[in-house]
């Protein structure tokens, strides 16, 4: 498949942050691009504004009739997401009708291969990390592609259409190995903590995939490894190390916080650099910025604008995103989902307020991740003053017996945790007369955000 020559594009799953990205991709590129999705979000509603025919109802029907074309079949492209469920009617159609469905990975993989790519991998922090990396290019007007996992706050938008034969940074996905369809000139590594143990069912497998995504960076010196990770030998040897505040080829020293905003030295390949800023709070964002520092130095960005870059980033949505930010109310969303992400959130917080009451409403995602990491889940959400505790997000699972959030609870000794349900959470939070309100989770809970700024900004001014 020739990405270059596709003419009709349909996205089962349009709405999700990686197809959206690869719908707005090829309408960029002239392509006629629709889609279907379950829910109408604002994300779809900006691809419909841009241009994209997208469908809530999965009956065959709805497909566009041009996109079912026998004499376009050459030109045609359909994608899908693993979150289609395989009892979905137009896959079933499509499969039924002798038309070829690409998995999402693929096709971003065919497009890598096109560019010098900057793949950003890891458990945790790629997101954010992806998105500093095509910040730091843009500062830089090398004018990246970029494939992101959120919604860049400096640009408004998951995608950057860049320039002809510019980098390409994407977000390289272990969910269902998805990142080993990537051709990746440089990569970096945040992590490997265990995760998508349904698919893995070990965490040895996992650290497998990870070892086979780095090896495809040919040149070692391009493997960006954090330090410590253990990953094997075949993968370290000759690779550029980073680090928080330890000594690697890259890593920050000199680390004060001055309200919410990090000053710092970075220490490149034995350079010093000086007067750094990074105004995204959390020592694991300031590691964050050393990650993509260096692989744009490798790319060869220059200091003063990665400099610039780190100065001007104003991060990503739902990735510490402040909602209200008041001395008598901070409430802050956050996509953490995984016990060392929401223990890095809730420190963070702890850091910036201590002495202020955290508050977090918390929607666990997927049965089989609250079932692998239950005592995980428990001391990460202990750690918060206060706790409203949703019912599991299933996303593309099936329920699994004697999994649930209640199971959840009964693993914590903690006097304020309490579930809760989507429809009671506003009146239970604004009760509670919270200081600091964190709300957590990968699901659906952002739609809950909304709502409780309303409710909150009412209780304050009334």
């Amino acid at each position: 498949m020739n990405p270059q020559a596709i003419k009709y594009v349909y996205l089962l799953g349009v709405g999700g942050i990686g197809m959206s990205a690869l719908a707005r991709y090829f309408l960029r590129r002239g392509a006629m691009v629709a889609g279907y999705d379950r829910t109408r979000v604002a994300l779809t509603e900006q691809l419909e504004s841009e241009g994209i025919d997208i469908t809530y109802n999965d009956e065959p029907a709805h497909i566009p009739a041009s996109w079912l074309d026998k004499s376009q079949r050459e030109h045609l492209l359909v994608i899908y997401t693993p979150a289609i469920p395989a009892t979905h009617q137009q896959l079933q159609f499509l499969r039924e009708h002798g038309i070829t469905l690409h998995k999402r990975a693929a096709v971003l993989g065919l497009i890598s291969a096109m560019h010098p790519t900057l793949a950003v991998a890891g458990t945790h922090g790629k997101t954010t990390t992806s998105t500093l990396v095509a910040h730091i290019l843009q500062t830089a007007g090398l004018e990246p592609v970029a494939f992101l996992g959120g919604i860049s706050s400096n640009y408004q938008t998951n995608y950057l259409e860049g320039k002809a034969g510019s980098f390409l940074v994407a977000e390289a996905d272990e969910y269902d190995r998805s990142f080993l369809q990537l051709h990746p000139q440089s990569a970096i590594i945040t992590s490997v903590d265990p995760d998508h143990l349904d698919i893995y069912g070990v965490s040895e497998a996992l650290i497998s995939s990870f070892t086979e995504f780095a090896l495809r960076v040919e040149d070692p010196s391009r493997r960006v490894i954090k330090t410590g990770l253990g990953l094997p030998d075949a993968v370290t040897a000759g690779a550029f190390r980073y680090s928080l505040n330890a000594p690697a080829d890259a890593f920050a020293t000199d680390i004060r916080l001055e309200g919410d905003t990090y000053h710092f030295s970075l220490i490149m390949q034995g350079q010093r650099w000086e007067n750094f800023s990074l105004g995204l709070p959390g020592l694991h964002n300031l590691e964050n910025a050393v990650a993509a520092a260096s692989i744009c130095w490798l790319a060869g960005v220059q200091e003063e604008a990665i400099r610039e870059a780190c100065r001007t980033f104003k991060g990503v949505k739902r990735r510490f995103e402040y909602i209200i930010r008041r001395p008598e109310l901070i409430f802050i969303d956050d996509y953490a989902h995984h016990p060392e992400e929401l223990k890095a959130c809730i420190q963070s917080v702890k850091a910036l307020y201590p002495k202020k009451r955290i508050s977090g409403v918390f929607q666990p995602h997927l049965y089989s991740r609250t079932r692998d990491f239950y005592d995980g889940f428990a001391q990460s959400l202990s750690l918060l003053d206060e706790l409203f505790l949703l019912d599991i997000y299933p996303a593309r699972e099936e329920p699994i017996p004697g999994v649930s959030s209640a199971a959840l609870l009964e693993k914590m000794s903690h006097p304020a945790a309490r579930l809760c349900t989507k429809e009671a959470l506003a009146n239970l939070v604004k009760a509670s007369k919270p200081e600091v309100l964190l709300t957590l989770g990968a699901g659906d809970i952002d739609a809950c955000v909304e709502p409780l700024k309303n409710e909150l900004l009412n209780l304050l001014e009334s």
